[in-house]
């Protein structure tokens, strides 16, 4: 979910997901309420009430705690998916990493690559679609993989590879991977996906990636940089916060599922 979409203060918005229906097999739309948008939980079930959707992703500022219980009387069944929490950089802050001379970073990576760097960063990653039984755990990596390709075929993706490997000798050795919405309007930039697979893992490489997107972000004047994860996910949020993120908001993820498709086939 975009940061422009949770931060706006504008109203409760509810839109089709034609690319989650199609991967799920099931009608999905995608119902959220900015931060400070005044919205009510009654403006809420209003929209689930018409909404006619299969499973409705809400989310919602997680301050507020009591919705829950209010949404389990929606005749749906309420599935608590995640708490995502957004992170934010001031560009210029950032505890940037001593250069690497066995580090570059390049905008120019083939699809193939792509795929490959996602499943094995992402392969066991917690998100909010394994909590709901409807949603299989193969296909979510899959969203993931062509979420990566959109941004790598509009330019919007940042790989680190090793200077080590020589040029015109096999692929190069890629390590990391971060996928990016461009500032717009002032706007910060967002980073979607990031990671170091995991085979290079624990050798201060996330950093040199971080670093990479700050850079990138203030050749193209923008002054901040946002990113989010699950909050379960601490190991890469301490990273954020030894790089100079601090974090700025909570969201809950609610599935709210037709209740029929949840039951066994009748006997």
């Amino acid at each position: 979910m975009a940061w422009h979409d949770v931060s706006d203060g504008g109203p409760l918005r509810i839109q089709e997901s034609p690319l989650e229906s199609a991967r799920f097999g099931c009608a999905v739309q995608r119902l959220t309420v900015p931060t400070g948008s005044g919205s009510s939980i009654s403006a809420v079930r209003e929209a689930v009430a018409g909404s006619p959707a299969d499973v409705i992703v809400l989310r919602y500022p997680a301050e507020h705690v009591g919705w829950f219980a209010e949404l389990t009387t929606l005749g749906r069944t309420a599935v608590l998916a995640d708490c995502l929490v957004y992170w934010r950089l001031r560009v210029g802050e950032g505890r940037t990493p001593e250069p690497s001379r066995d580090l570059r970073t390049t905008t120019s990576v083939a699809p193939a690559a792509v795929r490959k760097l996602v499943s094995d960063i992402f392969a066991s990653y917690g998100n909010h679609y394994m909590a709901n039984p409807l949603f299989d755990a193969a296909k979510a990596l899959a969203g993931y993989r062509e979420w990566a390709l959109r941004s790598a075929t509009e330019g919007r993706c940042l790989a680190l590879r090793s200077r080590s490997e020589r040029e015109g000798e096999g692929e190069p050795r890629l390590l990391g991977l971060a996928t990016l919405e461009d500032a717009a309007d002032g706007s910060p930039t967002e980073i979607l996906l990031a990671g170091v697979v995991s085979g290079a893992q624990g050798r201060g490489l996330y950093a040199h990636l971080l670093k990479a997107v700050e850079d990138r972000t203030r050749a193209r004047g923008g002054k901040e940089v946002v990113i989010s994860t699950q909050g379960h996910n601490t190991r890469v949020q301490r990273a954020w916060a030894r790089y100079g993120f601090e974090p700025v908001q909570a969201l809950l993820t609610v599935h709210l599922i037709r209740s029929r498709l949840l039951r066994g086939p009748e006997r």
